[in-house]
């Protein structure tokens, strides 16, 4: 076992931030704990009333297991943790700065686990992620959580009730917490799925406002993927590395049925990637038949604008030529030779009626009649 060591610095400031902020005037190192345990032989022994008294706990008793659930804690807080366990300053680095993708980096003899929890809200129908760090070493496991999920002290009671699964150490915590995380996501396919339902009715629908829909739930879609998408390979590095780590062989078929839960989720998560996609080209198809009818019917309508404003045409000509006779001999002129002539008013009906049966036949012949 590693001696624990209270009040060293044993590491150096990562490149990004500066580990230990703390003033000389700062309160003693109080963190926020949400469990403080001590396990040996599987069965809860010790309550540590603080972090010093779970750390000299351990030193006392090499074969116990600590167990220190960490909800939102401060920088110092997870500085002065850092030292007692000799964690790796770029796990910490990664812990403080938060936004890591799920991975699994192991330091020596402790093993950083970085996992996406997510949660379904169903009043605002979207996703909701959330960051867990987890450190095991050799006689501890550390969980910092920054989000409501997942239910932390759910698994530990689950494990309570297991001593003989709990009396396999920190391997077999870890697998609890990472069969909490994958169980977590059953309710968030199954909400994703449902939205998916509802877009498509909205889709075949004609809704307008679907394509945002569809847009935000695409980008949902793909957080979620990235946080599911590792887990599998994360998994099955844990049971390649089974033998040189102490798992034994009932804690390899738990993992693996957690691996086989993931490769479930992302199968889905893959199969609604790709219907999101879909869908965009079925709603984008039918937006583009929406407008081609429109324009058909706009169309339509100008060519039946057109035909009515050729008829108007046609008989506004044809009505004009008697007009334009009728003018030019009503003008009062004294030397009009036409108007003196016998046959003059004859001529004038005549030549109207020819002019007006000739446009007639013109229109007619190119279909403006």
């Amino acid at each position: 076992m590693r001696s624990f060591r209270r009040g060293e610095a044993a590491r150096q400031d990562a490149p990004e931030h500066e580990m230990d902020p703390r003033a000389a005037d700062e309160p003693p190192y109080r963190p926020t704990v949400i469990d403080n345990a001590v396990y040996q032989d599987g069965q809860r022994v010790d309550n540590p009333g603080s972090m010093a008294d779970a750390f000299e706990r351990l030193n006392k008793t090499p074969d116990s297991l600590a167990w220190i659930g960490l909800y939102r804690p401060k920088e110092w807080e997870l500085v002065k943790l850092a030292e007692e366990f000799e964690l790796h300053e770029l796990a910490l680095e990664d812990a403080i700065v938060g936004s890591q993708r799920p991975k699994a980096d192991r330091y020596g003899d402790t093993l950083f686990v970085v996992l996406r929890a997510a949660r379904y809200l169903d009043d605002v129908e979207e996703v909701a992620f959330g960051e867990l760090h987890v450190f095991v070493g050799p006689n501890f496991v550390i969980t910092v959580r920054h989000a409501e999920a997942p239910d932390l002290q759910g698994v530990r009671k689950r494990m309570e009730s297991d001593p003989d699964l709990l009396r396999q150490g920190p391997q077999a915590v870890l697998y609890a917490i990472l069969d909490a995380v994958v169980d977590g996501y059953a309710p968030v396919v199954a909400g994703l799925q449902k939205d998916l339902e509802e877009i498509e009715g909205q889709v075949f629908s004609g809704d307008p406002s679907v394509s945002r829909r569809v847009y935000e739930l695409s980008g949902e879609v793909i957080e979620f993927q990235r946080a599911t998408a590792p887990l599998v390979r994360m998994i099955d590095g844990f049971i390649a590395g089974a033998a040189k780590y102490g798992v034994n062989d009932e804690l390899q078929s738990y993992l693996r049925d957690v691996a086989d839960h993931a490769i479930t989720v992302n199968e889905r998560v893959a199969a609604f990637r790709q219907m999101l996609q879909d869908i965009l080209v079925i709603n984008s198809t039918l937006v583009t038949q929406a407008q081609n009818a429109e324009m058909a019917k706009m169309t339509e309508s100008s060519i039946r604008q057109g035909e009515e404003v050729k008829k108007i045409s046609a008989w506004a000509a044809i009505l004009f030529a008697p007009t334009l006779v009728g003018t030019i001999y009503g003008m009062n002129f004294d030397v009009m030779p036409e108007t003196h002539w016998v046959l003059g008013y004859p001529f004038a009906i005549v030549l109207m009626g020819v002019v007006c049966v000739t446009l007639y036949l013109v229109f007619k012949r190119r279909d403006w009649l």
